[in-house]
């Protein structure tokens, strides 16, 4: 009975100073947000922070990898997978995800967020799924790097583009278009 409420007040512990660290991140770069306005937006003090995590860098990271954690998830469920429908399941799943987790990943996301790990994520998303980034086989190293700069920086800003947007397209149509577009290079 212990562990399970030790468990349960860990998650708990750790929801509250993720909601914070989202809610402050709105307002400000995260370089500006210090631990203790931390600790108090989530009342929370900051013995509790330090049992948790090392900083607001080391918590922002955290749920960067709670989130590259649920897209590996997702993938390898369907890894292998050549059929377009199950491809297109996939990329609703992880979209319903986004729609469900919204208000961390708008931040994770945006303009405040990590670029490595917005790239990180499609970069996944786009091999687990074996779409090709790079149109012409042939082509040199520097072009296809070129294509999957392209590719990825142009999921990236679609994806915030639809946060930013209040999500008004369903999961099923952001996949869709994700989909045609990547398969447009094909």
């Amino acid at each position: 009975m212990k562990d399970m409420k030790q468990g349960r007040k860990t998650r708990y512990t750790q929801m509250v100073l993720q909601d914070s660290l989202v809610e402050l991140m709105k307002q400000k770069p995260i370089a500006k947000i210090t631990i203790k306005e931390l600790c108090e937006n989530a009342d929370i003090n900051r013995t509790t922070f330090y049992a948790h995590y090392t900083d607001q860098y080391d918590l922002l990271q955290k749920m960067e990898e709670e989130c590259l954690s649920y897209a590996k998830g997702a993938i390898s469920n369907l890894i292998g997978e050549e059929d377009q429908h199950e491809m297109m399941k996939l990329l609703e799943e992880i979209f319903q995800y986004i729609i469900d987790n919204r208000n961390h990943i708008q931040i994770l996301m945006s303009e405040q967020g990590d670029i490595n790990f917005q790239k990180q994520l499609f970069a996944m998303i786009y091999e687990s799924c074996g779409i090709s980034l790079f149109p012409d086989k042939n082509a040199d190293i520097g072009t296809k790097e070129y294509y999957f700069i392209y590719a990825v920086s142009g999921s990236v800003g679609l994806l915030q583009h639809w946060l930013k947007d209040d999500v008004m397209k369903s999961a099923k149509e952001m996949a869709e278009t994700i989909y045609r577009m990547a398969y447009l290079n094909r």
